[in-house]
């Protein structure tokens, strides 16, 4: 099994910034996509960045030149970088990673969640 925890989210204002941070833990064998979901109040989860294990990212457009996706593969860890922040970025914020095991079956697993406000 594998365990996600998330930290860094909280209460900013339009404008600023936060630093979301994901860790995985337990019988990693070989994390193939670490990827960030959002869901505000309301609406259904939705993908807001992901990174491959070859360092590749790619991101929604409301996010992009706003928000950055990093990885620090030692540590199992991904990161998502949120400048600018704007209101509509108010949401519980997901981490998942899509991790190989050695029978070559894929597995997803997901963070507990971290609250994002954005509000003045």
């Amino acid at each position: 099994q594998v365990q996600l925890v998330e930290s860094g989210g909280g209460l900013m204002q339009p404008g600023g910034s936060l630093r979301l941070s994901c860790a995985a833990s337990g019988s990693i064998f070989r994390i193939i996509l670490m990827r960030w979901y959002r869901q505000a109040p309301g609406k259904q989860r939705e993908l807001v960045a992901g990174i491959t294990s070859g360092g590749i990212a790619n991101y929604v457009d409301p996010v992009k030149g706003r928000f950055t996706i990093s990885r620090d593969s030692a540590k199992n860890t991904v990161y998502l970088q949120m400048n600018s922040l704007k209101p509509e970025d108010t949401a519980v914020y997901y981490c998942n990673f899509r991790v190989l095991d050695p029978s070559a079956v894929l597995n997803d697993y997901w963070g507990q969640g971290t609250q994002v406000t954005v509000s003045s």
